[in-house]
Order: structure tokens, then C-alpha cells, then sequence
């Protein structure tokens, strides 16, 4: 757990500009309190049941088990309303903003679902939005930006550095700095100042809590002996962990290594990152030697980010956790055969976690949970030129 400083070991804290100072300390004073709210609870469980369709199911893949010689679920988190994990975080910030009486959301976005599970929930209550997204991420992520230009939002692209995920999130906060009052700061992932990495963590736990469940009901232990998930910034993981966190369970977060991991066109932080501050907090990062930003590259727009949550690198650090680098192509790959065998369709970031498959060493009994944390409809521009070099 996060101490009241903001910490998990070494990472985490808030090291942010003083125009935002007001607002952090209003948000850290406050979010534990509402979210404990018996109204806040019923509500956000409510919309969680009605609206984006939870529990998701927790399905025995029995092809891909039997390829890999073991017990192999997915929790299905493709299968939320807005075709991701996201909204499980966003409807409850949209909540926390109503009751903080914010009159406007901002949220970065790269691969896109991010940015549409907020366009949807502020479309939902009737608040403004605005989402920032790189330039080069509003091209390949094209359905996405329509998805959310349809639901009401303003889509900014960022134009500076990568153009991607580390630029829409500088952008979003300079916007939060000039509109610190009435304006809340829906971040997507498990990153950001203190309390942030903490409340998205929260609000995705919801993953493994089901898990606990189903998992029990399913073999009769809620306990699985593996929990695989991908990281970029890392909120789909934190959710998967939450609950598995002081068990034995195997946590492996599986990061993007781009064309290789020595290509100098990697995200692969837990092995490339050093200790730094990046968007209000201390965590790993990939940086030069003087601490300028190196740019991170991946086919999959969601884990191109040069960072990781504070809660992943003192996971990784400590090594509680293990990090595992997948480049495109074997993710590519693992999308392909996740399709074939299963006919299902993950998203380019979900498809890193199967991949690792291949890295992986188990006994042939053991449980094994991937979080399938999105589809792929977003991604097939992508799979179709796989299809066509082929």
C-alpha cells in the first residue's frame, strides 16, 4: 500500500508545479473519504453492473491450454462496455469530479481507449471534455478519435517531441495548470502525482476482486500461480495484482520492447529506466544521463510511454514482480494465434501479455490468468498490413 506521502518504497510522491498544489491536496485529502461513501459505493457498483456490463467473465481458454500445457483464463476485459479496462477507472473519477463540483474533464489518451471511455462518461453526465492525443497516435488510432468526436469530446492533438502518449499527458497538464479551479484531471493510468497511481489502482481493483471469485467458483482456489498482464503506464496490471499482492501468486508485467530491447526504439523501462521524475512522480524512466526524456517507441500506441507506475517499479524493484520485454513482432504473432485458436481479437496491447507466453516456464497444473485488458477493433488497420506482408 501507498504510505501517506504518496509512496511505494522509493516511488511514487508528488512533485508537481504550485499551481496545481490546491488541487492535489483537495484530491488527497478527499478520495479515500468519498470513494468510502455508502452513495458513491452504490452508485459506481451500480454503473459498473448496468452500464459497462461487470463482472466481466473469466474464461478457460481449453485451445490455448492446451498448446501451452496448462490452465490458461482470460479475464475478459474486452468485453466492458467501450472495449477495454478504462471506463472501470473512469467512471469512478467522473463521480469523485461531480462530488469535488468540477465542471470539466481533461484526460490524456494514446491508444485511444483512454480517451473514449472518458468522452463516454462525461457524455453519460453531461460535462465538458476535452482529451489530449498525440499527432502521430490520432492517425494510427483513427476509429478511436472518431468514437470520441462522436460522443461529444474535443480531441487536441499534441505536436510536440514523440507526438505520442508522453506529450498528450505534458499537454493535458499545462491545461489542468491554466484551469486549476474548476477543472478535473481524469489521468488514465496508474501514473501521475500522489494520489493518483493509489485511486486508479483502486477503482481497477475491481479486476482481481472479481477474480478472487471466479477463480474460486471455477477450481476451487482463489489463488491462481500466475497473473499475467501488459504495463505501460500500467493501470490494467495494478488492477489485475490489487488483491494478489501479499499472496504467492506469480505477478509478470509484460512490457513493450519495441523493434529490440538494444534498438534504441524500445518502452522497455524496467530494464532501460533509471530512477527519475516524470509527470509528477518518481519512478523509473528511460533518460539520458543529464535527465532528459528518451523517446519510446512501440507499435502498440497504449505502452509506448517512457515511464512506469510507481506501484510497477517498486514491484519490479523489490522483485515481487517479474518484467518480461515482447517486441512488435512478437506480439503481432501472439495476436495472431490468440485469433486463430480462440477467435478472439486482442488489442496490440493485450497481445504483448500472450506473447510472453513463450517466455514463460510453469508446471503443467499451474493456473494462469491473463488479463485480456482490450480488443483489437481498434488495431486492425495494424493487423490488416501484418496480413498483407504476409
Amino acid at each position: 500500500m501507498v504510505n501517506d506521502k504518496g509512496f511505494y518504497g522509493t516511488f511514487g510522491g508528488a512533485f508537481i508545479p504550485e499551481m496545481l498544489f490546491a488541487n492535489v491536496e483537495e484530491l488527497k485529502d478527499r478520495y479515500l473519504d468519498i470513494m468510502s461513501e455508502p452513495s458513491f459505493q452504490e452508485e459506481m457498483n451500480q454503473l459498473l453492473h448496468d452500464y459497462v456490463g461487470r463482472p466481466t467473465p473469466l474464461y478457460f481458454a481449453k485451445r490455448l491450454s492446451q498448446k501451452y500445457d496448462a490452465n490458461i483464463y482470460l479475464k475478459r476485459e474486452d468485453l466492458n462496455h467501450t472495449g477495454a479496462h478504462k471506463i472501470n477507472n473512469t467512471i469512478g473519477q467522473i463521480l469523485l469530479a461531480q462530488r469535488l463540483g468540477k465542471k470539466r474533464i481533461i484526460a490524456e489518451t494514446g491508444a485511444g481507449q483512454h480517451g473514449v471511455a472518458t468522452a463516454t462518461v462525461c457524455a453519460l453526465m453531461g460535462i465538458e471534455c476535452v482529451v489530449y492525443m498525440g499527432e502521430i497516435d490520432i492517425e494510427r488510432q483513427a476509429p478511436n478519435v472518431s468514437r470520441m468526436k462522436m460522443l461529444g469530446a474535443t480531441v487536441v492533438p499534441a505536436t510536440s517531441g514523440s507526438k505520442t502518449l508522453k506529450d498528450a499527458t505534458n499537454e493535458a497538464i499545462r491545461d489542468w495548470i491554466n484551469n486549476p479551479v474548476d477543472t478535473h484531471y481524469i489521468i488514465g493510468s496508474v501514473v501521475g502525482p500522489h494520489p493518483y497511481p493509489d485511486m486508479v489502482a483502486r477503482f481497477q481493483a475491481v479486476i482481481s476482486e472479481e477474480m478472487k471469485a471466479q477463480l474460486l467458483e471455477q477450481t476451487g482456489n482463489e489463488d491462481p500461480d500466475i497473473i499475467v498482464a501488459c504495463v505501460g503506464g500500467g493501470s490494467n496490471a495494478a488492477g489485475a495484482f490489487y488483491h494478489y499482492l501479499d499472496t504467492n501468486t506469480r505477478l509478470v508485467a509484460v512490457e513493450a520492447a519495441g523493434l529490440g530491447i538494444d534498438s534504441g526504439e524500445s518502452a522497455a523501462t524496467s530494464v532501460l529506466g533509471t530512477k527519475g521524475i516524470i509527470h509528477g512522480s518518481r519512478t523509473l524512466l528511460m533518460q539520458t544521463p543529464d535527465g532528459q526524456i528518451i523517446e519510446p517507441y512501440s507499435i502498440s500506441a497504449g505502452l509506448d510511454y517512457p515511464g512506469i507506475g510507481p506501484l510497477h517499479a517498486h514491484l519490479i524493484d523489490t522483485g515481487r514482480a517479474e518484467a518480461i520485454s515482447i517486441t512488435d513482432d512478437e506480439a503481432l504473432d501472439a495476436a495472431f494465434m490468440l485469433t486463430r485458436l480462440e477467435g478472439i481479437i486482442p488489442a496490440l496491447e493485450s497481445a504483448h501479455a500472450f506473447a510472453s507466453l513463450e517466455k514463460m516456464s510453469w508446471q503443467s497444473d499451474d493456473v494462469i490468468v491473463i488479463n485480456l485488458s482490450g480488443r483489437g477493433d481498434k488495431d486492425l488497420s495494424t493487423y490488416i498490413k501484418r496480413m498483407e506482408e504476409k
